[in-house]
Order: C-alpha cells, then sequence, then structure tokens
C-alpha cells in the first residue's frame, strides 16, 4: 500500500517508516521540521517539508495524497506545555494542523487514518481501594505533595489508592495543553469518520524510548533525561518518592502497532460501516520512575544511585499503566521489548541531538 506519514523525521515517524518499507509498503514522508523538535538539521533525503495545517489549500500536497490508501499522522506539537502562553501553539499545530488533514484527505478520496494519541488523555490513571472499589479521585493538593504524601486516598477510608489497568473505555480528562489537543485529535478523527464514511485508529502511547530518541529538547522523554543526567555524572533526579507507576514502550514495538493499525484500517471491503477505535500501544510489563531511572543507570555499567528528591510538578499524575488487551484481541499487537532489557539497552543506543 502506499502510505503518507506525516512526522516522518521524528523519533517516533522514522521509526514508524523504516517498519513501513521494510514490510513491503510505499511511504511518502512529510515533516514539517520543527526547530524545537529537529534544530537546523534539514529534512532527509525524499522528505517533503510541508505544514500539514497547510493541507487543504497547499498546492504541494495534492500530488502527495493522489494514490494515498492510507495516512498514518505523527506530526504534533509534544510536551506537557508549561505555561498558558504554549495553547496556541498546541492549538494550531496539534488541532488545526489534523482538522485540515482531514478534509484534505476526504477532498482525494483518502478514507483510512491511523492517528498517534496519548496516554495523556487519560490524566490520573485507574484506581482502586481493596474495601471500596474503584475511585476517581480530585486532583493532589499542594499541601498533601509538600508533605510528602504522593498518593491518592479513598475518599471513604482515607487509605492510599492501589493502581489498576486503564482500558481504553476509561473516563478521558487531559490535565495539561498537550493532553487536551491530543484528545481534540480523537474527536476530530471520530467526527470524519462518520462525517466521511472513513475508517480510523488512534493509538494511544505510553511511555515512548529507544534509539534516535531527541537529546535534552522538549521532546525528550524522562529516560533520555536520566541517560543525560548520568553521562554527565550527575545522579539522575526522581520527583516525589519515584513510586510513580508507569509503562515504558519500545520505539520498534509502536512501528509495530502502526504497522497492524494501517492493516487493520485497509482491512475489508470498501463498503463496510465507518468504524472509529482506540488502542493503548504498551508493553503491559509496568515499572516505576525509580525503577528506570536504575535500570538506565545498570545499563552504563555505572554504580550510580538516583536521587530521589521529594519534590514534584503540579499536574502531574501519580499512576497510569495501561491494559494492552484491546489491542492484543483486535490489532494482534503485542509488545516484543521489555523494559527491563530495553530500558538497560537504551543507555548507550544512539540519540538524536
Amino acid at each position: 500500500m502506499r502510505v503518507l506519514l506525516t512526522g516522518s523525521a521524528g523519533f517516533i515517524g522514522t521509526a514508524i517508516g523504516t517498519a513501513l518499507e521494510a514490510d513491503g509498503h510505499d511511504v511518502v514522508r512529510v515533516d514539517l521540521m520543527l526547530p524545537q523538535a529537529h534544530g537546523a538539521t534539514e529534512p532527509p533525503s525524499g522528505t517533503h517539508r510541508l505544514d500539514v495545517r497547510d493541507a487543504v489549500d497547499g498546492a504541494e500536497w495534492a500530488p502527495l495524497l493522489d494514490g494515498v490508501d492510507a495516512v498514518c499522522h505523527q506530526a504534533a506539537v509534544v510536551g506537557a506545555g508549561v505555561t498558558v502562553a504554549d495553547l496556541p501553539a498546541y492549538a494550531s499545530h496539534n488541532d488545526l494542523g489534523t482538522a485540515a488533514l482531514l478534509a484534505a484527505m476526504h477532498d482525494h478520496d483518502v478514507h483510512r487514518l491511523v492517528l498517534a494519541s496519548s496516554m495523556v488523555v487519560y490524566g490520573e490513571g485507574r484506581y482502586t481501594c481493596a474495601e471500596h472499589g474503584d475511585q476517581a479521585p480530585p486532583a493532589r493538593t499542594v499541601e498533601a505533595l509538600e508533605g510528602g504524601d504522593f498518593e491518592n486516598h479513598c475518599a471513604t477510608c482515607g487509605a492510599p489508592l492501589a493502581w489498576a489497568t486503564v482500558d481504553e473505555g476509561a473516563r478521558l480528562d487531559p490535565r495539561s495543553s498537550y493532553a487536551a489537543s491530543k484528545l481534540a485529535q480523537e474527536h476530530y478523527a471520530a467526527a470524519w469518520v462518520r462525517q466521511a464514511g472513513a475508517h480510523a485508529v488512534a493509538l494511544r502511547y505510553h511511555n515512548v524510548y529507544g534509539p534516535g530518541m531527541p537529546r535534552d529538547t522538549p521532546y525528550s522523554g524522562v529516560a533520555a533525561m536520566f541517560r543525560s543526567s548520568l553521562e554527565r555524572g550527575e545522579r539522575p533526579r526522581v520527583y516525589e518518592d519515584g513510586g510513580q507507576a508507569r509503562d515504558f514502550v519500545h520505539v520498534d514495538d509502536v512501528a509495530r502497532a502502526n504497522v497492524r493499525a494501517l492493516e487493520s484500517v485497509l482491512a475489508g471491503p470498501d463498503d463496510r460501516p465507518p468504524s472509529y477505535a482506540a488502542y493503548n500501544v504498551a508493553s503491559g510489563h509496568p515499572v516505576t520512575i525509580l525503577e528506570v531511572a536504575r535500570l538506565v543507570a545498570e545499563g552504563t555499567g555505572t554504580d550510580i544511585e538516583p536521587e530521589v528528591t521529594g519534590g514534584f510538578r503540579l499536574g502531574d499524575v501519580r499512576h497510569v499503566v495501561a491494559s494492552p488487551a484491546r489491542a492484543a484481541a483486535e490489532l494482534a499487537f503485542t509488545a516484543q521489548v521489555l523494559p527491563a532489557d530495553g530500558l538497560r539497552a537504551f543507555a548507550t543506543a544512539p540519540l538524536r541531538a
């Protein structure tokens, strides 16, 4: 098949392009090359340097969309969004860009989409009390965090809540500019499916890491930041008590998930009912943030112990751990790289400057 891949020069986009070509597909690469993601780097050979916000009216887009079977939309401004001033950038690149791309796809009779979404659409994860069942805790207070109480508590008995895995039917509660924009992208895609008679899959990535990850930018993940500290001979600094539970998924597994998703939106007759589905893309093997720091340190061969700071960032969630069951059942996707192995290997993997 012929796939138009936006954000093709990025960390995840590069891995997806490689996986698609290895599977025999023709890849049309598009990337704006935003400076905050790529610095002054020139686009890779064969990359069309275009802005998705121009997809409807930009003359350069028409020949790229003609003959395309599906679009894999990875282009986005990422990061939590530090200040209110960041809101227009997220709304412009992520929301308007996605809407423009969907309209252009419809104009060119392209009605198959795989969208990069994120675990951040959930906000807090799923919590349960052994005595009182599932809970939806409010945001943790500054007073509690300053006092070193990082857990969420049962509203009935006050006991610390345990985490449970989050499935795709969980409440969506975005808590940052980026999270709000990713949920908006999903809503646009779902509306487009109904209005255009189309098929779309949204992949909710959990914490992605691996070779080619950007170094020391807003696009860097916590594993890359821990690695940078270790390379400077410094102890990785871990917020709160380090007990925050997450799922870390290797970029090669994320690429495989995209290939599976593209196969799913292209499967079946063209006259089948429109369909939209969201899937967690996760390893299925949760780790704490302190464990992540220790695994990366072990991979460097050093005996540097992470520093648990007790500090916190407002807006951070305590736990969010995915259930990978739906992706396994419906996309035949199961991660192959376990965090215990992948994070150690990541410690010496090549990164992007």
